[in-house]
């Protein structure tokens, strides 16, 4: 059985994460403020489970 990769450090992510942030706004991206509690979802995009079982035969 091969060994899980190991992660990187956290130093590592956060530096990552702050050039790809530097990289997104000088590429001309901005960042949007989100009001907490917002959520990205519509609320009427429809049922949010899936039904798994099989349908019943006749």
């Amino acid at each position: 059985m091969a060994a899980k990769p190991k992660k990187p450090a956290a130093s590592e992510t956060h530096d990552s994460i702050e050039e790809q942030t530097a990289a997104f706004l000088k590429a001309g991206g901005e960042i949007q403020q989100i009001a907490k509690g917002v959520s990205g979802r519509d609320n009427d995009a429809g049922p949010r489970h899936i039904d798994l079982r099989k349908p019943a035969s006749k």
